[in-house]
């Protein structure tokens, strides 16, 4: 990642914490909103079980989620601009 790139992330608000319920992920973001989306709107996450979505974790100061187990990253900034994959 290039300097470029966490001065994009730091520009964003970041999650505090994100939950998954079945399918939708909702992240719950430091100035008290609530983003959620379904899982179907990315090609990786679609294939996911409910089980591996569950495995989501925070990261770069809640500016992006990671599933280690799927290999998969998104950024909040990309989730807050409805970049999706499908």
């Amino acid at each position: 990642m290039s300097i470029t790139d966490v001065e994009k992330f730091s520009e964003v608000m970041p999650a505090v914490s994100v939950e998954v319920h079945g399918r939708e992920i909702s992240l719950n973001l430091f100035d008290g909103r609530k983003i959620s989306f379904h899982a179907d709107r990315y090609k990786i996450l679609s294939k996911a079980s409910d089980s591996q979505l569950k495995q989501v974790s925070l990261e770069l100061d809640g500016r992006a989620l990671r599933w280690e187990e799927l290999d998969e990253d998104l950024t909040v900034a990309g989730i807050l601009a409805g970049r999706f994959q499908q």
